[in-house]
């Protein structure tokens, strides 16, 4: 095998590990945030139980996004595997 050959795929296996590795700390990140979004919305609620629907409509719309956002990186990360 000529070593420009070998270079070249020792490079695209990395890349791909990258992209895993990317897409495993997406999935951090997302935890990370849903999880402080909850105990923002805790809490709010337990300092104004009056408002506890709106707040929790609100934090379910962030948890949502947040978590749409992470699965569009996993998906991304995952998809350097088949490229």
């Amino acid at each position: 095998m000529e070593a420009a050959t070998v270079l070249a795929e020792g490079t695209i296996k990395i890349g791909k590990g990258i992209g895993v590795l990317a897409g495993g700390l997406a999935v951090i990140g997302g935890g990370i945030g849903i999880g402080l979004v909850g105990k923002g919305a805790v809490e709010s609620i337990a300092r104004q139980p009056q408002e506890a629907g709106t707040i929790q409509q609100n934090m379910l719309i962030a948890a949502g996004l947040i978590e749409g956002a992470t699965l569009f990186a996993v998906v991304a990360g995952i998809l350097v595997l088949f490229l």
